[in-house]
């Protein structure tokens, strides 16, 4: 992690590249701003990415492609670094945006595809701001943007009856978990699965069998901490009691999978130091997730990745209060056959 947010001082460079060049090399943006959404400046895995999300349904697959063009586009337009949106950092809050807007307004609405192309652009301020206050701790702003929009999207819509097209909102009382919480086999291998779709709001298993293809085809050892963030978030919540359909959905594990990912080998160097910190990380996230469902269930919110964003600012901020723990140094993004070596950088610059 080691960079500050590039937007403080920096001058917006004149594009020379002829019109062709500029286009591939926007396409590219686009497509690992969609990866980056798991720490992966790869644009390889952007396309899988986005196969995925039209796996699901072909909409959100637009959603995640128009939502991640736009914050890439805005960014550039309000003169961004170059070098933030080469390596897709304006693009991945953008992305989740407009999909999470696609699956809790309804896709086929045009208020909902004005909404999320408008929420894609505000988004990149929003990031801008976030990264500024962070900045003075050295602290990267994860997915705290997205979060602080679909938060106040879920929270705001139903008031509006031109936006709000699901009948009642989406407020309800908390209650004590119910049902059975042991776990099959078919539960077991759903939610490992289904944990990496969850990310982007998709349930079904195969859509994050395709995300998980994606992580490994940019990085073996990003695809080794996803799988592990999803175990542990399968046994933390089977151990806690959860019932086995929320954890079979992957809502109880997708947090712990990008925890997982993010302190071990993305913020702090893999090692075994690390992955034990990351563990033990990504099991309070599950925890957590429990408590942020209740915060948000009488207001009508969502966890969405809050679970992932505090637990991995407040691991952050303790670690180098322990000498184990190393940051690594800063590299470049990369397209290469094991690209998370550079994923340091994607998030170092404030994801």
């Amino acid at each position: 992690m080691g960079q500050r947010d590039t937007r403080e001082g920096a001058a917006p460079q004149p594009d020379t590249a002829a019109p062709g060049r500029r286009l591939w090399e926007f396409v590219l943006a686009v497509l690992r701003g969609q990866a980056q959404v798991d720490f992966l400046p790869h644009a390889l895995t952007g396309a899988i990415f986005a196969v995925a999300l039209f796996a699901a349904g072909w909409q959100y697959g637009v959603y995640g492609l128009l939502g991640t063009a736009v914050g890439t586009a805005t960014a550039r337009l309000l003169g961004v670094a170059r070098d933030r949106i080469t390596a897709g950092l304006e693009g991945f809050n953008a992305c989740l945006v407009a999909v999470g807007f696609a699956v809790f307004l309804g896709a086929d609405h045009l208020s909902t595809a004005l909404l999320a192309l408008a929420g894609s652009a505000v988004v990149t301020v929003v990031t801008g701001a976030a990264a500024r206050v962070l900045a003075t701790w050295d602290l990267p702003t994860f997915t705290l943007p997205y979060c602080l929009m679909a938060s106040s999207m879920t929270i705001a819509a139903p008031g509006f009856e031109r936006i709000w097209h699901n009948g009642e909102g989406l407020a309800a009382l908390t209650h004590p978990a119910g049902g059975p919480t042991t776990l099959s086999w078919t539960d077991l291998w759903h939610a490992f699965f289904a944990d990496f779709a969850q990310i982007f709001f998709m349930p079904q298993w195969y859509v994050g069998l395709i995300f998980l293809v994606g992580i490994f085809v940019a990085s073996r050892r990003a695809g080794v901490m996803a799988c592990v963030g999803s175990v542990v978030g399968i046994f933390t919540a089977w151990a806690l009691g959860a019932p086995a359909a929320e954890v079979a959905e992957g809502t109880m594990g997708y947090n712990a999978v990008l925890v997982a990912m993010a302190l071990c080998g993305v913020f702090l160097v893999a090692d075994a130091w690390s992955l034990g910190y990351a563990v033990v990380a990504a099991a309070a996230a599950t925890g957590l997730s429990s408590a942020m469902a209740a915060l948000f269930a009488p207001s009508g919110g969502h966890t969405f990745t809050w679970p992932f964003v505090l637990v991995s600012l407040v691991f952050l901020v303790a670690a180098p209060a322990f000498p184990r723990l190393r940051r690594p140094d800063a590299a470049a993004p990369t397209d290469s056959a094991d690209g998370a070596e550079g994923a340091a950088t994607q998030v170092a610059a404030a994801a």
